[in-house]
């Protein structure tokens, strides 16, 4: 029995796929649980439809953070912390203070999307490269100035 898989399935596969399954498990455990649907042409058609609208949105969204990244090369966040002599500092600037700053700009950016994780211990300007969407990377610049 072939069945369209609704959503992923552990050892079976992932949603969206095909798959050849036994007649039983098909229908008393799959389909019967909402994981699956038989697979008929209206099903196939139904699935053909959602993975165009998935790629639509996929590059839409895509399109958009590109956007974004070419952004955040024009702007540069400032950030002031205490420092003593030679330029040495007393704290940091952590990745949830820049995602703190992004947001209130107007990017909806999540602290774990930014992939330098460590904090800027350092005065002076940092690049810092923030995950936008899948395999899109913006650079913020970041400068971190002292106060005596």
């Amino acid at each position: 029995m072939k069945v369209i898989l609704k959503s992923d399935v552990k050892k079976l596969g992932k949603k969206g796929d095909i798959v050849d399954v036994a007649d039983g498990y098909g229908r008393n455990f799959l389909i019967a649980r909402g994981l699956a649907v038989p697979s008929t042409e209206k099903s196939r058609e139904i699935l053909a439809e959602q993975k165009q609208e998935a790629a639509e949105l996929d590059a839409k969204n895509r399109a958009e953070a590109e956007k974004v990244a070419k952004e955040f090369e024009t702007f540069m966040l400032e950030f002031k912390v205490n420092s003593g002599k030679d330029g040495r500092v007393f704290g940091s600037v952590s990745t949830k203070q820049i995602a703190e700053e992004l947001n209130k700009r107007g990017y909806k950016v999540d602290k774990r999307k930014i992939l330098d994780t460590a904090p800027i211990v350092s005065l002076g300007v940092t690049n810092v490269r923030v995950e936008l969407y899948k395999g899109v990377i913006g650079t913020v610049r970041v400068n971190v100035k002292g106060s005596n």
